[in-house]
Protein backbone atom coordinates (compact mmCIF):
# COMPACT_ATOMS: atom_id res chain seq x y z
CA UNK A 1 0.00 0.00 0.00
CA UNK A 2 1.16 3.83 -0.78
CA UNK A 3 -0.41 6.53 0.09
CA UNK A 4 -0.03 10.53 0.46
CA UNK A 5 -2.27 13.29 1.61
CA UNK A 6 -6.32 13.57 1.87
CA UNK A 7 -8.37 13.75 -0.82
CA UNK A 8 -12.10 12.63 -0.31
CA UNK A 9 -14.60 14.04 -2.76
CA UNK A 10 -11.78 15.82 -4.27
CA UNK A 11 -9.36 13.41 -6.35
CA UNK A 12 -10.81 11.15 -8.56
CA UNK A 13 -10.22 7.53 -8.23
CA UNK A 14 -10.85 4.08 -9.43
CA UNK A 15 -11.73 0.46 -7.83
CA UNK A 16 -10.40 -2.23 -10.36
CA UNK A 17 -11.47 -6.06 -10.02
CA UNK A 18 -9.03 -9.07 -11.17
CA UNK A 19 -11.82 -9.60 -13.55
CA UNK A 20 -11.47 -6.22 -15.07
CA UNK A 21 -14.50 -4.80 -13.55
CA UNK A 22 -13.66 -0.94 -13.16
CA UNK A 23 -15.89 1.02 -11.25
CA UNK A 24 -14.54 5.02 -11.16
CA UNK A 25 -15.33 7.29 -8.22
CA UNK A 26 -14.04 9.64 -5.98
CA UNK A 27 -10.70 9.13 -3.13
CA UNK A 28 -12.06 8.64 0.07
CA UNK A 29 -9.27 8.97 3.24
CA UNK A 30 -5.91 9.13 1.74
CA UNK A 31 -4.62 9.16 -1.71
CA UNK A 32 -2.38 6.43 -3.59
CA UNK A 33 -2.95 2.52 -4.20
CA UNK A 34 -3.68 -0.62 -2.19
CA UNK A 35 -4.40 -3.80 -3.18
CA UNK A 36 -6.46 -6.81 -0.85
CA UNK A 37 -9.38 -9.30 -1.68
CA UNK A 38 -12.82 -7.34 -2.29
CA UNK A 39 -15.48 -8.50 -0.23
CA UNK A 40 -18.94 -6.88 1.22
CA UNK A 41 -20.29 -6.19 4.72
CA UNK A 42 -23.89 -5.97 5.20
CA UNK A 43 -24.08 -4.00 8.43
CA UNK A 44 -26.01 -0.59 8.62
CA UNK A 45 -23.85 0.15 11.77
CA UNK A 46 -20.55 -0.71 13.38
CA UNK A 47 -17.62 0.25 10.94
CA UNK A 48 -15.16 1.41 13.34
CA UNK A 49 -15.51 -1.86 14.61
CA UNK A 50 -15.38 -3.66 11.47
CA UNK A 51 -12.42 -1.75 9.90
CA UNK A 52 -10.18 -2.38 13.40
CA UNK A 53 -11.01 -6.34 13.29
CA UNK A 54 -7.71 -7.90 12.61
CA UNK A 55 -9.86 -10.86 10.41
CA UNK A 56 -9.80 -8.38 7.54
CA UNK A 57 -6.46 -8.26 7.25
CA UNK A 58 -5.76 -7.85 3.48
CA UNK A 59 -8.88 -7.13 2.52
CA UNK A 60 -10.70 -4.20 0.91
CA UNK A 61 -14.10 -4.07 2.56
CA UNK A 62 -17.40 -2.71 0.61
CA UNK A 63 -19.95 -1.10 2.35
CA UNK A 64 -23.27 -2.21 1.89
CA UNK A 65 -24.91 0.29 3.48
CA UNK A 66 -25.47 3.37 1.49
CA UNK A 67 -24.34 6.08 3.98
CA UNK A 68 -21.30 5.77 5.93
CA UNK A 69 -19.21 7.86 8.57
CA UNK A 70 -22.64 9.09 10.45
CA UNK A 71 -21.12 8.59 13.91
CA UNK A 72 -17.19 9.49 13.18
CA UNK A 73 -14.85 7.75 15.16
CA UNK A 74 -14.15 7.90 18.32
CA UNK A 75 -11.96 6.64 20.92
CA UNK A 76 -13.45 3.78 22.75
CA UNK A 77 -15.02 1.01 19.78
CA UNK A 78 -11.15 -0.21 18.28
CA UNK A 79 -11.22 -3.70 18.31
CA UNK A 80 -7.82 -3.60 17.92
CA UNK A 81 -4.96 -0.85 17.70
CA UNK A 82 -4.81 0.67 14.29
CA UNK A 83 -7.15 -0.72 11.16
CA UNK A 84 -6.85 -3.49 9.25
CA UNK A 85 -8.71 -3.36 6.00
CA UNK A 86 -6.30 -2.85 3.23
CA UNK A 87 -8.97 -0.77 1.99
CA UNK A 88 -12.46 1.13 2.15
CA UNK A 89 -15.46 1.33 -0.54
CA UNK A 90 -18.78 3.75 0.10
CA UNK A 91 -21.37 4.35 -1.89
CA UNK A 92 -22.31 8.30 0.22
CA UNK A 93 -19.53 9.52 3.09
CA UNK A 94 -21.29 11.48 5.89
CA UNK A 95 -20.16 14.80 5.12
CA UNK A 96 -20.39 16.26 8.88
CA UNK A 97 -20.15 12.93 11.59
CA UNK A 98 -22.67 13.96 14.50
CA UNK A 99 -22.20 11.68 17.80
CA UNK A 100 -21.55 12.34 21.80
CA UNK A 101 -18.79 10.56 21.30
CA UNK A 102 -17.30 11.29 17.98
CA UNK A 103 -13.72 12.93 18.55
CA UNK A 104 -12.74 12.65 14.27
CA UNK A 105 -14.51 12.08 11.07
CA UNK A 106 -13.92 8.67 9.99
CA UNK A 107 -12.20 10.37 6.54
CA UNK A 108 -10.09 11.78 8.95
CA UNK A 109 -8.97 8.72 10.77
CA UNK A 110 -8.49 6.64 7.13
CA UNK A 111 -5.90 9.52 6.46
CA UNK A 112 -4.41 9.80 9.75
CA UNK A 113 -3.71 5.81 9.23
CA UNK A 114 -3.02 6.11 5.97
CA UNK A 115 -6.28 3.56 4.61
CA UNK A 116 -6.58 3.81 1.05
CA UNK A 117 -10.69 4.36 0.27
CA UNK A 118 -13.02 4.94 -2.67
CA UNK A 119 -16.22 6.66 -2.49
CA UNK A 120 -19.14 7.89 -5.00
CA UNK A 121 -19.64 4.31 -6.77
CA UNK A 122 -23.02 1.93 -7.05
CA UNK A 123 -21.99 -0.07 -4.13
CA UNK A 124 -25.11 -2.34 -4.89
CA UNK A 125 -24.01 -3.03 -8.09
CA UNK A 126 -20.39 -3.71 -7.34
CA UNK A 127 -21.84 -6.22 -4.43
CA UNK A 128 -23.73 -7.73 -6.84
CA UNK A 129 -21.56 -8.30 -8.75
CA UNK A 130 -19.31 -9.89 -6.14
CA UNK A 131 -22.28 -12.27 -5.16
CA UNK A 132 -22.24 -13.83 -8.64
CA UNK A 133 -18.69 -13.63 -9.39
CA UNK A 134 -17.22 -14.39 -5.41
CA UNK A 135 -14.91 -12.23 -4.18
CA UNK A 136 -11.74 -11.94 -5.85
CA UNK A 137 -8.52 -9.82 -6.19
CA UNK A 138 -8.76 -5.87 -5.89
CA UNK A 139 -7.06 -2.32 -6.21
CA UNK A 140 -7.99 1.18 -5.60
CA UNK A 141 -6.73 3.78 -7.24
CA UNK A 142 -6.23 7.80 -6.82
CA UNK A 143 -3.49 10.07 -7.05
CA UNK A 144 -0.49 9.95 -9.13
CA UNK A 145 -0.69 5.73 -9.10
CA UNK A 146 -3.45 6.27 -11.72
CA UNK A 147 -2.51 4.93 -14.92
CA UNK A 148 -4.29 2.80 -17.89
CA UNK A 149 -7.23 0.50 -17.15
CA UNK A 150 -5.19 -2.58 -18.86
CA UNK A 151 -2.14 -1.40 -16.57
CA UNK A 152 -4.09 -1.02 -12.96
CA UNK A 153 -5.69 -4.40 -14.16
CA UNK A 154 -2.51 -6.34 -14.52
CA UNK A 155 -1.67 -4.78 -11.52
CA UNK A 156 -4.38 -6.19 -9.87
CA UNK A 157 -4.02 -9.54 -11.38
CA UNK A 158 -0.19 -10.03 -10.20
CA UNK A 159 -1.47 -10.30 -6.54
CA UNK A 160 -1.78 -13.10 -4.43
CA UNK A 161 -4.60 -14.93 -3.53
CA UNK A 162 -6.53 -15.00 -0.66
CA UNK A 163 -6.64 -19.19 -0.76
CA UNK A 164 -3.24 -20.06 0.73
CA UNK A 165 -2.40 -16.81 2.51
CA UNK A 166 -1.23 -17.60 5.83
CA UNK A 167 -1.96 -14.06 7.88
CA UNK A 168 -2.50 -15.05 11.29
CA UNK A 169 0.95 -14.34 12.99
CA UNK A 170 1.28 -11.43 11.16
CA UNK A 171 -1.92 -9.41 13.35
CA UNK A 172 -1.49 -11.91 16.25
CA UNK A 173 0.26 -9.89 19.24
CA UNK A 174 4.09 -10.56 19.84
CA UNK A 175 3.92 -10.79 23.55
CA UNK A 176 1.75 -11.95 25.99
CA UNK A 177 -0.79 -10.17 28.11
CA UNK A 178 -3.36 -10.43 30.36
CA UNK A 179 -7.18 -9.02 30.63
CA UNK A 180 -8.09 -9.35 34.43
CA UNK A 181 -11.27 -10.55 35.69
CA UNK A 182 -14.13 -8.32 36.52
CA UNK A 183 -14.66 -8.71 40.38
CA UNK A 184 -14.06 -11.83 41.89
CA UNK A 185 -12.01 -14.52 39.74
CA UNK A 186 -13.59 -17.84 38.98
CA UNK A 187 -11.32 -19.08 36.11
CA UNK A 188 -8.25 -18.88 34.20
CA UNK A 189 -8.43 -19.13 30.70
CA UNK A 190 -5.66 -19.05 27.58
CA UNK A 191 -6.67 -17.11 24.50
CA UNK A 192 -4.60 -18.22 21.65
CA UNK A 193 -4.43 -14.71 19.50
CA UNK A 194 -5.01 -15.77 15.74
CA UNK A 195 -6.65 -11.56 15.29
CA UNK A 196 -8.55 -11.50 18.70
CA UNK A 197 -10.99 -8.91 19.07
CA UNK A 198 -10.49 -6.78 22.12
CA UNK A 199 -14.33 -6.91 23.10
CA UNK A 200 -13.86 -10.88 23.77
CA UNK A 201 -11.39 -11.51 26.25
CA UNK A 202 -13.77 -8.36 27.85
CA UNK A 203 -16.70 -10.22 27.68
CA UNK A 204 -14.93 -13.51 29.28
CA UNK A 205 -13.64 -10.89 31.71
CA UNK A 206 -17.04 -9.85 33.04
CA UNK A 207 -17.70 -13.54 33.59
CA UNK A 208 -14.90 -14.09 36.24
CA UNK A 209 -12.10 -15.17 33.91
CA UNK A 210 -8.70 -14.44 34.22
CA UNK A 211 -7.67 -14.24 30.39
CA UNK A 212 -3.94 -14.56 29.23
CA UNK A 213 -3.40 -13.62 25.79
CA UNK A 214 -1.17 -15.53 24.19
CA UNK A 215 1.23 -14.99 20.65
CA UNK A 216 -0.02 -17.37 17.50
CA UNK A 217 2.70 -18.94 18.38
CA UNK A 218 2.42 -19.96 21.57
CA UNK A 219 3.59 -23.77 22.49
CA UNK A 220 1.61 -26.23 24.39
CA UNK A 221 4.05 -25.57 27.66
CA UNK A 222 3.65 -21.51 27.24
CA UNK A 223 -0.08 -22.50 27.35
CA UNK A 224 -0.23 -24.97 30.48
CA UNK A 225 2.32 -22.34 32.34
CA UNK A 226 -0.66 -20.09 32.79
CA UNK A 227 -2.34 -23.60 34.53
CA UNK A 228 -5.98 -22.50 32.61
CA UNK A 229 -9.06 -23.88 33.17
CA UNK A 230 -10.09 -23.40 29.58
CA UNK A 231 -8.29 -22.37 26.40
CA UNK A 232 -9.65 -19.98 23.83
CA UNK A 233 -8.80 -20.09 20.40
CA UNK A 234 -9.44 -16.48 18.66
CA UNK A 235 -11.02 -15.21 15.08
CA UNK A 236 -7.99 -14.21 12.61
CA UNK A 237 -7.84 -13.89 9.18
CA UNK A 238 -6.14 -16.10 6.07
CA UNK A 239 -6.55 -19.79 5.03
CA UNK A 240 -7.14 -21.89 7.97
CA UNK A 241 -5.46 -25.06 5.79
CA UNK A 242 -1.97 -22.78 6.09
CA UNK A 243 -2.34 -23.45 10.42
CA UNK A 244 -0.62 -26.06 11.13
CA UNK A 245 0.63 -24.83 14.24
CA UNK A 246 -2.46 -23.64 15.62
CA UNK A 247 -3.89 -27.01 14.39
CA UNK A 248 -1.09 -28.53 16.60
CA UNK A 249 -1.47 -26.65 19.35
CA UNK A 250 -5.52 -27.36 19.14
CA UNK A 251 -4.92 -31.51 19.06
CA UNK A 252 -2.52 -31.14 22.34
CA UNK A 253 -5.28 -29.39 24.19
CA UNK A 254 -8.18 -32.05 23.04
CA UNK A 255 -5.80 -34.72 24.29
CA UNK A 256 -5.57 -33.01 27.60
CA UNK A 257 -9.17 -32.81 27.66
CA UNK A 258 -8.94 -29.43 29.12
CA UNK A 259 -12.37 -27.37 28.11
CA UNK A 260 -11.78 -25.77 24.64
CA UNK A 261 -14.01 -22.79 22.97
CA UNK A 262 -12.91 -21.44 19.48
CA UNK A 263 -14.45 -18.45 17.07
CA UNK A 264 -14.57 -17.61 13.78
CA UNK A 265 -10.93 -19.10 12.68
CA UNK A 266 -10.89 -21.14 15.92
CA UNK A 267 -13.62 -22.98 14.46
CA UNK A 268 -12.15 -23.87 12.05
CA UNK A 269 -9.31 -24.41 13.58
CA UNK A 270 -11.21 -27.26 15.48
CA UNK A 271 -12.90 -28.62 12.21
CA UNK A 272 -9.38 -29.45 11.20
CA UNK A 273 -7.75 -31.00 14.21
CA UNK A 274 -11.08 -33.26 14.37
CA UNK A 275 -9.95 -34.39 10.80
CA UNK A 276 -12.60 -32.07 8.74
CA UNK A 277 -11.51 -30.37 5.71
CA UNK A 278 -12.03 -26.51 5.14
CA UNK A 279 -12.85 -24.82 1.61
CA UNK A 280 -13.34 -21.20 0.49
CA UNK A 281 -16.60 -19.40 0.26
CA UNK A 282 -17.68 -18.08 -2.71
CA UNK A 283 -17.94 -14.74 -1.08
CA UNK A 284 -18.45 -15.52 2.18
CA UNK A 285 -20.20 -14.25 5.20
CA UNK A 286 -20.05 -10.68 6.70
CA UNK A 287 -21.96 -8.31 8.55
CA UNK A 288 -23.95 -8.52 11.92
CA UNK A 289 -27.16 -9.68 10.37
CA UNK A 290 -26.57 -13.34 9.68
CA UNK A 291 -29.14 -15.80 10.87
CA UNK A 292 -27.75 -19.26 12.30
CA UNK A 293 -29.87 -22.00 14.30
CA UNK A 294 -28.46 -23.48 17.33
CA UNK A 295 -29.49 -26.90 16.59
CA UNK A 296 -29.07 -27.45 20.16
CA UNK A 297 -32.10 -25.84 21.23
CA UNK A 298 -33.88 -24.95 17.87
CA UNK A 299 -33.04 -20.95 18.48
CA UNK A 300 -32.57 -19.04 15.77
CA UNK A 301 -29.81 -16.12 16.36
CA UNK A 302 -28.82 -12.74 14.70
CA UNK A 303 -25.28 -13.11 14.68
CA UNK A 304 -22.18 -11.43 13.51
CA UNK A 305 -19.54 -12.85 10.93
CA UNK A 306 -16.73 -12.10 9.17
CA UNK A 307 -15.23 -14.86 7.24
CA UNK A 308 -14.32 -16.31 3.92
CA UNK A 309 -13.65 -19.83 4.71
CA UNK A 310 -15.78 -22.92 6.26
CA UNK A 311 -15.69 -26.38 7.82
CA UNK A 312 -16.58 -29.47 5.75
CA UNK A 313 -18.38 -31.30 8.16
CA UNK A 314 -21.70 -33.66 7.57
CA UNK A 315 -24.92 -31.81 8.82
CA UNK A 316 -26.83 -34.99 9.12
CA UNK A 317 -24.65 -37.51 11.12
CA UNK A 318 -22.53 -37.62 14.10
CA UNK A 319 -18.73 -38.21 12.95
CA UNK A 320 -16.35 -40.18 15.13
CA UNK A 321 -13.54 -38.62 15.37
CA UNK A 322 -9.98 -38.76 17.31
CA UNK A 323 -11.54 -37.46 20.34
CA UNK A 324 -14.96 -39.22 20.43
CA UNK A 325 -18.09 -38.19 18.43
CA UNK A 326 -18.31 -34.75 17.07
CA UNK A 327 -21.44 -33.07 15.77
CA UNK A 328 -22.62 -29.85 14.16
CA UNK A 329 -24.13 -27.72 16.25
CA UNK A 330 -25.15 -24.37 14.49
CA UNK A 331 -25.87 -23.72 10.80
CA UNK A 332 -26.44 -20.73 8.84
CA UNK A 333 -29.84 -20.41 7.55
CA UNK A 334 -28.95 -18.66 4.60
CA UNK A 335 -26.80 -21.86 3.15
CA UNK A 336 -26.49 -24.33 5.39
CA UNK A 337 -22.73 -23.60 6.08
CA UNK A 338 -21.87 -24.87 9.18
CA UNK A 339 -21.39 -22.35 12.05
CA UNK A 340 -20.30 -24.74 15.19
CA UNK A 341 -18.97 -28.02 16.12
CA UNK A 342 -19.15 -29.87 19.19
CA UNK A 343 -17.41 -32.68 21.23
CA UNK A 344 -20.08 -34.99 22.80
CA UNK A 345 -17.17 -37.02 24.83
CA UNK A 346 -15.40 -34.41 26.45
CA UNK A 347 -15.69 -30.49 26.66
CA UNK A 348 -15.20 -28.91 23.87
CA UNK A 349 -16.97 -26.70 21.45
CA UNK A 350 -16.70 -23.99 18.58
CA UNK A 351 -18.84 -21.01 16.44
CA UNK A 352 -18.10 -20.02 12.80
CA UNK A 353 -19.21 -16.07 14.27
CA UNK A 354 -18.92 -13.56 16.72
CA UNK A 355 -20.36 -13.56 19.89
CA UNK A 356 -18.81 -10.84 22.01
CA UNK A 357 -20.93 -8.47 19.39
CA UNK A 358 -18.87 -5.84 18.77
CA UNK A 359 -20.35 -4.57 16.40
CA UNK A 360 -23.32 -6.70 16.16
CA UNK A 361 -26.75 -8.09 18.07
CA UNK A 362 -26.16 -9.91 21.76
CA UNK A 363 -28.10 -13.15 20.70
CA UNK A 364 -24.88 -15.02 21.00
CA UNK A 365 -23.22 -14.02 24.21
CA UNK A 366 -24.97 -17.19 25.83
CA UNK A 367 -21.59 -18.69 24.32
CA UNK A 368 -19.15 -17.48 27.16
CA UNK A 369 -21.66 -18.67 29.79
CA UNK A 370 -21.21 -22.46 27.80
CA UNK A 371 -17.94 -21.98 27.89
CA UNK A 372 -18.00 -21.58 32.17
CA UNK A 373 -20.18 -23.83 32.15
CA UNK A 374 -17.48 -26.37 30.56
CA UNK A 375 -15.11 -25.00 32.85
CA UNK A 376 -17.53 -25.63 36.12
CA UNK A 377 -18.47 -29.29 34.90
CA UNK A 378 -14.47 -29.95 34.72
CA UNK A 379 -13.42 -28.21 38.17
CA UNK A 380 -16.59 -30.03 39.82
CA UNK A 381 -15.29 -33.73 38.59
CA UNK A 382 -11.24 -33.02 39.55
CA UNK A 383 -12.65 -32.23 43.02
Amino acid sequence: MTTSTRGAGKAPAVLVLEDGRIFRGRAYGAVGETFGEAVFSTGMTGYQETLTDPSYDRQIVVATAPQIGNTGWNDEDDESGRIWVSGYVVRDPARVPSNWRSRRSLDDELVKQGVVGISGIDTRALTRHLRESGSMRSGIFSGEALAADDELVARVQAQPQMKGASLYEEVATKEAYVVPAVGEKKFTVAAIDLGIKGMTPHRMAERGIEVHVLPATATEEEVYAVAPDGVFFSNGPGDPATAEGPVALMTAVLKRKTPLFGICFGNQILGRALGFGTYKLKYGHRGINQPVQDRTTGKVEVTAHNHGFAVDAPLDKVSDTPYGRAEVSHVCLNDQVVEGLQLLDQPAFSVQYHPEAAAGPHDAAYLFDRFVSLMTAEGAQRA
